[in-house]
């Protein structure tokens, strides 16, 4: 006779319970040892399920333990029957992994292939883990939104609404002051699939509406602009666009759902690189889009299948360690940034400084009604008396800033800007721009910093 533990356990609950339920049972079982590899379960088992009162619950329930007899250690290393006693929690969320996600049985593999990459259960690790939900809802919350995909960049997101929402023939309309990449892919990879684009500048409304017609599906808006950084009166574009029948979608990457909630304002979709403020540590990809519209998340859950988009479990952990701390963070950027954009503002080299809060910086008047905060980020327009050595010459005589893309991290960076060879339309903006990331470290040290850099290169 031998004396087996058996043990079932659950950890999928209809309706997306996070419950452990465990239950033990003592079977004897005739047979002569070295025999039988695996042995059938006795008919007496049934009284151990009916412990289990709820049918539903029931057929969640799969069998982990004592039911294969493995003899080689390779395969009591895979198969191995240890259950984890339940009631284990911490602060931070499990991180799980996997591509193959295990069924109880083949009936349920049978209806799971008719659900891919719905959200109320589990089919393969590319459509969704316990660790990407958790980001998912947490992301949710933070824009205000229903629905929310995760993507493996910010580009990634803007491209995914692009493809999945434009088709032959459609128009989208992009700011002018838009997000480089963005724009590229307008122009490279959209046109053959026979789909046009204009450029609208989001300081003029009036352009806006004269630019909408019938082919306008959608429209993008940023606020506040890409290097330059004007804020628009989002409103008022968001209020014209939706006239017209065209989707509003919103690049909220420095907005990050504190300064601003984009959905109170009316726009369809966010798409939010995740690589900036949320993860705060310089070190993920990643990027979402989020909408509260069930039929736009539909077409866009699609083409997020069908591109085969998908985020790493180790980077989804990074993000969601993330959070918890983004609000405080992006207050110090903020009130770290506008304490240096106002002293650039006096400094001699400095013509103009391009940063949303302060007075006189295109749209501040927008900024004022639309917003509490501010980020970290803002750009300055040195004096064209100097020449691109001169500022080359600064920028690399700052030893607290890193000359790189990016920002959101706990770093500040710097990047030298040749406008007119990126911008239409930049000479409205006389001089030299040179945009800097407000990280985590001292004003006062950073401060020093630029003092230094600016006598260094620029004299006074």
């Amino acid at each position: 006779m031998w004396l087996c533990k058996f043990a079932l356990a659950s950890d999928s609950f209809p309706g997306g319970e996070a419950r452990f339920l465990r239950v033990q049972c003592e079977i004897k079982i005739a047979a002569p040892c070295g025999h039988a590899d695996t042995i059938a379960l006795p008919q007496s088992f049934g009284a151990a399920r009916s412990t289990v009162a709820n049918e539903e619950l029931r057929s969640h329930f799969f069998l982990t333990a004592g039911l294969t007899m493995a003899k080689d250690i390779s395969t009591k290393l895979i198969h191995d029957n240890y259950v984890p006693p339940a009631g284990y929690k911490a602060v931070p969320p499990g991180v799980f992994k996997g591509s193959t996600v295990l069924f109880p049985n083949a009936a349920t593999v049978r209806e799971r292939v008719k659900a891919f990459g719905l959200r109320d259960g589990y089919s393969y690790g590319l459509y969704g883990t316990p660790t990407t939900y958790t980001l998912e809802q947490r992301l949710c919350a933070l824009e205000g939104a229903r629905h929310c995909l995760l993507g493996p960049s910010g580009q990634a997101a803007i491209a995914l609404v692009n493809l999945g929402l434009l088709s032959v023939g459609d128009e989208l309309l992009l700011p002018s002051n838009v997000y480089g990449p963005a724009l590229r892919h307008a122009r490279t990879t959209l046109p053959p699939l026979g789909i046009t684009h204009q450029c609208y500048d989001p300081m003029d409304p009036a352009d806006l509406e004269r630019k909408l017609t019938s082919r306008t599906k959608l429209v993008w808006m940023e606020a506040p602009g890409s290097i330059t950084m004007e804020f628009p009166d989002l409103r008022k574009l968001i209020a014209i666009a939706k006239n017209k029948g065209a989707v509003v979608a919103l690049d909220n990457t420095w907005g990050a759902g504190i300064a601003f909630k984009p959905f109170e304002l009316g726009v369809d979709i966010s798409v939010h690189a995740l690589t900036k403020y949320p993860s705060g540590g310089a070190d993920v990809l990643m990027g979402s889009v989020t909408t509260n519209d069930d039929a736009l998340h539909d077409r866009l859950r699609i083409a997020y299948l069908d591109l085969g988009m998908g985020v790493g479990a180790n980077d989804v952990e990074l993000v969601l360690r993330g959070l918890p701390t983004m609000e405080a963070r992006y207050h110090l950027h903020d009130a770290t940034a506008r304490d240096l954009a106002s002293w650039l503002a006096a400094q001699p080299a400095i013509l103009k400084v391009l940063h949303p809060a302060l007075e006189g910086s295109p749209g501040h008047e927008h900024w004022a009604t639309h917003c509490s905060l501010a980020a970290g980020l803002f750009s300055v327009l040195v004096d064209d008396a100097y020449t691109s050595s001169h500022v080359d010459s600064f920028c690399d005589q700052l030893g607290l800033f890193g000359i790189g893309l990016s920002w959101g991290g706990p770093m500040s960076l710097v990047m030298p800007y040749d406008l007119p060879s990126i911008r239409d339309g930049a000479g409205r903006y006389a001089g030299h721009l040179v945009r800097f990331s407000i990280g985590l470290e001292s004003a006062d040290d950073l401060r020093e910093d630029l003092a230094r850099a600016l006598r260094g290169s620029f004299g006074g």
